[in-house]
């Protein structure tokens, strides 16, 4: 088997365009440009300047069948993402989706169908996140138990100020038929991975979500949602558009530990001596009274570790690409495996559900209804195609 695997990029914009330097500036050591392709003309004479013995394609199912190709990576509209996935499965052809999977959860179920059916092939996602040395490390912590179970996660992430410009800059952006939604679908679908990633799926959703609330747009630019893991535990989801200064932080709270992380570079690990319940039912009134008056010594009921690291960029996007390569070549495990892609799909279909009914939603809720939902938004704006 070749060293390495020739990929085809579907969509020559921003990240496809990245996805192509990072190749040819060697940053993916295992995997080279083998075609690319858009229906833009001014991006067939991009190609041809920067990267000219590329194979340059219009019709991207002309290329899957061009034999080029070894793998894709679909850099479109978040609607065809599935399309894209299937039909390059169906050609024996590997299949990395940017986020995110797609933008229901019925389109997304289908990619997943199919591509199980070809299990020799890899199936792949592009969260980059995931590469994150910190949350790889946190995961790790949670997943040994070393605070004990979740009673309790909340994140704020408001780091995703985008000026009404951004919303301007194309005619599909931050619609209904043609985004599929707003924060939740463009720029927060990264959180949402990692929260369910590390925290677990949750079973049920209720949520306040604005539109249009501090920009002129159809779609949400402001999310609060707060989830149901069941036997108690909970959490809550915070996102928007319109925070300048931003905030970003992520509280797991355990019943043995907690996990308090800032800017997504550090973490502060408090691990408990005993369940937390335990500890409060060995304590007596005098033990109280010492505890107020800050005369018991935390080291007798906690340690706490600082976890930082020189860099949390870690491989992200280029990482991604190379362990895809080192799945198709060596049998890697893969970081993001494409059927991961669902479940935050899932959850955004949830909280979007949750607010247009205005009751709690359960994760196994009805598809069609969201469906039916989507589609009224979308023949509101009439502008797109409704959906399937």
């Amino acid at each position: 088997m070749s060293k390495t695997v020739r990929l085809g990029i579907i969509g020559l914009g921003q990240q496809g365009g990245a996805y192509a330097k990072f190749i040819t500036d060697g940053m993916v050591p295992n995997m080279v440009i083998g075609a690319l392709c858009d229906t833009d003309p001014a991006r067939k004479e991009l190609a041809a300047y920067q990267y000219p013995d590329a194979p340059f394609y219009e019709d991207y199912i002309a290329m899957l069948e061009s034999g080029d190709v070894d793998a894709v990576v679909t850099c479109v509209p978040h609607f065809l993402h599935p399309e894209m996935g299937i039909e390059a499965l169906k050609r024996d052809i590997h299949a990395l989706l940017e986020k995110p999977a797609g933008v229901y959860t019925k389109q997304v179920k289908e990619l997943n169908e199919f591509a199980a059916s070809k299990p020799g092939l890899s199936f792949d996602i592009m969260f980059n996140q995931r590469n994150n040395p910190l949350y790889q490390r946190l995961k790790e912590i949670v997943d040994a138990g070393e605070i004990g179970s979740i009673r309790r996660s909340n994140w704020i992430i408001t780091t995703w100020w985008r000026p009404q410009g951004y919303y301007n800059s194309s005619e599909w952006r931050a619609t209904w038929g043609g985004e599929g939604g707003g924060v939740l679908v463009n720029q927060a679908p990264h959180q949402l991975d990692l929260w369910q990633w590390i925290c677990g799926v949750p079973k049920s959703v209720y949520a306040k979500v604005a539109y249009g609330f501090r920009r002129d747009i159809a779609v949400e630019d402001e999310v609060t949602a707060v989830v149901d893991y069941g036997d108690g535990a909970t959490g809550v989801f915070v996102t928007a558009t319109h925070d300048l200064t931003g905030t970003d932080r992520f509280e797991i709270l355990g019943d043995q530990g907690k996990i308090v992380v800032e800017n997504s570079n550090s973490a502060t690990v408090t691990r408990l001596n005993k369940p937390e319940r335990e500890l409060s039912d060995g304590m007596d009134m005098d033990d109280v009274r010492k505890l107020f008056m800050g005369e018991l010594k935390p080291e007798e009921f906690y340690t706490t570790e600082v976890i930082e690291f020189e860099s949390v960029w870690g491989g992200q996007h280029a990482g991604v690409l190379e362990n895809f390569a080192a799945n198709i070549l060596d049998g890697t495990p893969l970081l993001a495996p494409g059927s991961d892609g669902i479940h935050g799909v899932r959850l955004a279909n949830a909280i979007h559900l949750s607010s247009w009914t205005g009751r709690e939603v359960d994760l196994d809720f009805d598809e069609e209804e969201f469906l039916a939902a989507l589609n009224k938004r979308i023949a509101g704006e009439g502008k797109f195609p409704e959906r399937a």
